[in-house]
């Protein structure tokens, strides 16, 4: 499974942007992706339990998770592989 590929394709989704695909892990995010709003995180979390059946629990999620595409992808993968 390639975890990368999962969380991008969950961000383009969340934020409605069509280059999410294109980005590197050490793109930031929160704070540099103007279209990466609360709404946006939680369509992302709301996508990623629906579509992959894994909880997230409103204590795992903090502003850290969201610096990079690389730390959001680490915290996507423990989940999936959980």
């Amino acid at each position: 499974m390639d975890f990368l590929q999962i969380t991008q394709q969950l961000l383009q989704a969340a934020t409605a942007r069509e280059d999410a695909e294109q980005w590197q892990p050490d793109t930031p995010l929160l704070g540099h992706i103007a279209e990466l709003d609360s709404m946006a995180i939680v369509t992302f979390f709301t996508a990623l339990e629906d579509e992959h059946g894994v909880f997230v629990d409103d204590d795992e999620v903090s502003a850290e998770l969201f610096e990079t595409l690389e730390t959001l992808t680490g915290f996507v993968t423990e989940k999936l592989e959980g």
